[in-house]
């Protein structure tokens, strides 16, 4: 029996006291709305209505009924209410992964925007490579991640693409810091700093392979997890590293040089599992993608006139 279509029934017939004003009121005819009434009474062994007398009248059992009838129904509409807001991704938790060297304002302004658009969903972030993040997304145990492409992941979906131009990364006091532009040729006799590869494969494969391509084959790969201990090994001369513009700022003793061509461009976008995926998912995929690329006119959305060193691509990207 559908108890709750039963008990909205009883509650527009209880305080219409007419079964046909009930019946136009709920959008039926008056047959089945007298049988729906019935089926109620006989479910529960009671008689709701007195029928004796020309006018109906609400028996003592159907006076109880009718309040605990209101507060069941208004019950089932929060309910529903929670759960379309659940289906929407506005409610929950979604745990989200991000790459240890995203910028602390970069993540307050993903979380506030995260916390304008759905207030009611606990966002769990946490700090992971883009290997663990494909881990704990194939697992099941993440939600969203930010990771770097490319990635080896059929049963994943990914949000817009952001990328960054990178340059290379000197000491200050270097030849090739006198130079405008630097060609990855120019590089030849170094070393490279590199994240370890488990931290993200397919991009530490994928720079390898673009500077053999350009007439760079580094001496030795030398790995840094973290910022710090990166640009400590290009101070001391044991390499050089290819990263964003931004990665200098953090170290007056070191400059950053652009790439002539560019041939390396770092690309990041929100990922998914394909299979159930979480409501909220794609929402912090096209939020991430529009914090990274930032507020400034350098880091527009679509087609710009000017090179800029974040570009957003609302198309979709590798699957």
């Amino acid at each position: 029996m559908d108890l709750f279509r039963h008990l909205r029934y009883f509650v527009v017939t209880a305080e219409e006291m007419h079964f046909g004003r009930a019946a136009d009121r709920l959008g039926i005819a008056q047959p089945p709305l007298s049988q729906s009434i019935q089926r109620l009474e006989r479910e529960l062994e009671v008689e709701l209505f007195d029928r004796s007398r020309r006018r109906i009248e609400l028996t003592a059992a159907g006076r109880l009924l009718l309040d605990e009838a209101r507060t069941l129904l208004a019950g089932e509409e929060r309910l529903r209410s929670l759960m379309r807001l659940a289906r929407d991704g506005h409610l929950g938790t979604l745990r989200a992964g991000v790459q240890p060297d995203t910028p602390a304002a970069t993540l307050q302004a993903l979380l506030r925007e995260l916390s304008e658009q759905a207030p009611g969903l606990d966002v769990d972030l946490q700090e992971l490579t883009t290997g663990e993040q494909v881990r704990l997304l194939a697992e099941a145990r993440l939600d969203v991640g930010l990771i770097s492409h490319p990635v080896d992941a059929p049963d994943l979906r990914f949000g817009p693409p952001v990328t960054v131009a990178l340059g290379v990364l000197v000491p200050r006091l270097s030849p090739l810091a006198r130079l405008g532009t630097v060609r990855l040729s120019d590089l030849a006799g170094q070393d490279l700093v590199l994240p370890p590869r488990a931290t993200a494969p397919g991009w530490h494969d994928h720079v390898l392979e673009v500077c053999r391509d350009n007439g760079f084959v580094p001496n030795r790969v030398r790995h840094a997890s973290n910022s710090e201990f990166l640009l400590g090994l290009v101070l001391a001369g044991r390499g050089v590293a290819i990263e964003p513009e931004s990665a200098a700022r953090r170290e007056p003793r070191v400059v950053w040089r652009a790439l002539d061509g560019s041939p390396l461009r770092r690309t990041v976008s929100a990922a998914w599992p394909a299979q159930s995926p979480h409501p909220a998912a794609e929402r912090f995929g096209r939020v991430a993608a529009e914090t990274l690329a930032g507020p400034s006119p350098a880091a527009q959305i679509g087609p710009a006139t000017a090179p800029r060193p974040w570009t957003v691509v609302f198309t979709p990207s590798y699957r």
